[in-house]
């Protein structure tokens, strides 16, 4: 079931579901609020928790609408790309062979085929960073397992529009945002503790902040740093 409630001038959709706990959230690049509760609950109940948190909606959705945004890149020779947190200047190369991407002293190399256009040259820079994401988890896993004192069972790399990460805590599996290649790599290392985190703590609860603090003690630090971070044309925050 999908309904509205409106607090003031902010619209807020409710989703009942069979879940046990109320999550609230807003999603950029407006701020739209959703409320995911139990079936169970009412609207006054739900109405009532929405008002308890307005201020932090408030907050949020200043939040996304001040963040810092790239321009659009149109992947054309001299253009600023980034890399675990490295500028490079693009280079576009024609070739009659497979499409590839290299670093080579401060530019990215993209070579495409002859005629491909910008959609095609901007699918081949996604796939490498998606490879590029997919060979940098695994060590962090390795690393993080044992401290945080859960195993990850999958992972996926791919490209996400509202988050930089989410977890499925029954399939103990975490899914991670190929723009994090894009940014320093203590920014992905930051997220995927937080990610595995949620499997011990699905909410953002006093107890998961407490499994923060203990596990990554810099982990606001880490958090503040990708916020400040400008973010993909028409993307959102974390």
């Amino acid at each position: 079931m999908i309904a509205q409630i409106e607090l003031g001038d902010i619209a807020v959709e409710v989703v009942l579901k069979d879940i046990k706990n109320v999550h609230l959230s807003v999603h950029p690049p407006s701020g739209r609020v959703r409320i995911s509760a139990p079936r169970r609950m009412s609207l006054d109940t739900i109405r009532a928790f929405a008002v308890s948190k307005l201020d932090w909606i408030k907050k949020q959705q200043a939040r996304l609408q001040a963040q810092e945004r790239e321009t659009r890149r149109e992947f054309v020779d001299r253009e600023s790309h980034y890399v675990w947190g490295r500028r490079y200047l693009l280079k576009v190369t024609e070739l009659e062979r497979a499409p590839a991407v290299a670093l080579e002293h401060g530019h990215m190399l993209l070579a495409v085929r002859p005629g491909a256009d910008e959609a095609k040259r901007r699918t081949v820079a996604e796939d490498w960073y998606r490879e590029q994401l997919k060979n940098a988890i695994p060590p962090l896993l390795a690393k993080w397992e044992p401290q945080v004192g859960v195993r990850v069972e999958r992972f996926f790399a791919q490209r996400m529009k509202t988050k930089w990460g989410s977890c499925n805590p029954r399939a103990r599996s975490i899914r991670l945002n190929t723009d994090l290649a894009k940014k320093p790599r203590e920014c992905l290392e930051y997220v995927v503790v937080h990610e595995m985190v949620h499997i011990l703590e699905p909410t953002h609860n006093a107890r998961f902040v407490a499994l923060m603090d203990r596990t990554m003690p810099q982990w606001r630090a880490y958090k503040e740093q990708l916020r400040r971070l400008p973010i993909s044309h028409g993307a959102w925050g974390y």
